[in-house]
């Protein structure tokens, strides 16, 4: 019994090995002479990357290219089968100067079109929002758009990062939140328990936690009617956008490049969305301590 118990175990090991050769993975470029990063996603990449370049040009940072590919409501699923039926549904844009600019309009751009751009040192994907706390929709997608990616993405070495999403606000009544009982704390949950299985079984071992996030910010007096949104799932334009850029400017720029996103000075001045001293610092903290968390 003791040798077929060994036996058993060796199998289990050799085929943990496979999964994580099957599913090879890079580190996070280090002060890389130009950073690229291209986000492929939906309306919720869009919004945590929209004040990514104006965070940059606060920093100082002038050697990150940005690219971000979407299509609203793009699942994995959704991903896998525009690139096969090679379909113009995408928006893409790109920032080279801390500026986003559009590439190509909604429904003029592909996949390729974003991907294939640029030798991307970083790739980040997500799920749809109504599915990202269903494991269900992940398993095969995500296995087969990583494959994709690196079929198709110039740079063989770059580095496939997850992004995590947030759940929806607590009084959101649309038939998507159905799926979590209407219940924002059971929907933050499910997110956590995919994103957490997603890392391990699809070894991508750095994650974005704009989720986690938000979640803490919703505790404090940054916190709004909508939770932070502007309908009851997009970040509203003032402090979720702003929070989640700085939670993927701690992610992926303070690696890369070695600075944080504490103390920047960017505040969206002179606009509806301002921000002021106090609200930025708690805004920044908040990212850095929840991508501490999230190691």
């Amino acid at each position: 019994m003791k040798k077929v118990l060994l036996v058993l175990a060796g199998l289990l090991l050799a085929l943990g090995l496979s999964a994580q050769e099957k599913y090879v993975n890079y580190p996070l470029p280090e002060n890389p002479d130009t950073l690229r990063i291209l986000a492929i996603g939906n309306s919720f990449s869009d919004d945590a990357t929209q004040y990514l370049p104006d965070l940059l040009e606060a920093a100082g940072i002038h050697n990150v290219i940005l690219g971000r590919l979407y299509i609203g409501g793009c699942t994995l699923e959704r991903h896998c089968r525009e690139y096969k039926d090679a379909g113009h549904e995408y928006v893409y844009l790109k920032s080279t100067k801390n500026k986003w600019e559009t590439v190509k309009k909604y429904k003029e751009g592909s996949f390729l079109d974003g991907v294939g751009d640029e030798p991307w040192d970083i790739v980040t994907l997500q799920q749809g929002s109504p599915k990202s706390g269903r494991w269900e929709s992940y398993d095969p997608w995500l296995g087969i758009l990583i494959e994709i990616v690196r079929k198709e993405c110039s740079n063989p070495r770059a580095a496939i990062v997850w992004h995590q999403t947030w759940a929806y606000a607590r009084d959101y009544q649309n038939r998507n939140f159905a799926n979590y009982a209407y219940d924002q704390k059971y929907m933050y949950d499910s997110i956590q328990l995919c994103v957490d299985k997603a890392s391990k079984q699809y070894n991508i071992p750095v994650v974005i936690p704009s989720g986690p996030a938000v979640q803490i910010l919703r505790k404090t007096n940054i916190n709004t009617d909508k939770d932070l949104t502007r309908d009851g799932f997009h970040m509203d334009y003032k402090y979720g956008r702003y929070a989640t850029a700085c939670v993927w400017f701690e992610s992926l720029i303070r690696p890369t490049l070695g600075v944080g996103v504490v103390g920047n000075s960017f505040r969206n001045a002179g606009t509806e969305n301002e921000v002021s001293e106090v609200e930025a610092k708690i805004m920044q903290k908040v990212a850095a301590k929840a991508v501490r968390m999230n190691k």
